[in-house]
């Protein structure tokens, strides 16, 4: 019974070793409103992340679009007086309009 138990349980964590990366897809998502354009989910493929960029003027969010991306970095920078932040993260749907 014990043997059986430890094959049981070794097959679940390759399992869950094996499970791909699941994360948010949202070409156009608009402040305060659903996603306009490309809802869905992408399972990400080997050295890719979940990806938000969230673009803001001023303090004030303006739109955010999320997908799996390959060789995301996080970080902030500001281009014609908008601040553009992209956040990577490696949980399933992890990047969630935040």
């Amino acid at each position: 019974m014990d043997k059986h138990f430890l094959f049981v349980f070794s097959l679940f964590c390759c399992i869950e070793v094996v499970t791909p990366l699941k994360c948010i897809t949202c070409h156009l998502h608009m402040n305060s409103d659903r996603c306009r354009r490309g809802f869905g989910v992408c399972l990400a493929q080997k050295s890719e992340t979940c990806m938000l960029l969230n673009i803001y003027k001023g303090y004030e969010l303006q739109l955010s679009y999320m997908v799996c991306q390959k060789f995301c970095r996080s970080e902030r920078f500001k281009y014609n007086n908008m601040t553009y932040i992209h956040h990577c993260c490696r949980s399933d749907y992890c990047n969630m309009n935040r």
